[in-house]
């Protein structure tokens, strides 16, 4: 099975594309599908990105106790 990709590897892929974008190399088609496949990325990423906000916690001390409450 293959191995999902993360965040980073994500990035990473952008930054490849976004070279080969401004090489000039690729004929117009191509450009396309690149840029294409990039926006789909930067989608994938913010979905990232939302669901880690979701995980991330808080902690507060309320009258000696430790609570957890979500980030705002």
């Amino acid at each position: 099975m293959a191995k999902k990709k993360g965040f980073e590897d994500n990035l990473m892929e952008i930054d490849q594309i976004i070279e080969k974008l401004e090489s000039g190399d690729l004929e117009l088609e191509e450009s396309i599908k690149e840029y294409e496949k990039t926006i789909k990325l930067i989608e994938k990423c913010g979905e990232m990105l939302e669901e880690a906000q979701g995980k991330i916690k808080k902690i507060e001390i309320n009258n000696g106790k430790l609570e957890l409450k979500d980030l705002e």
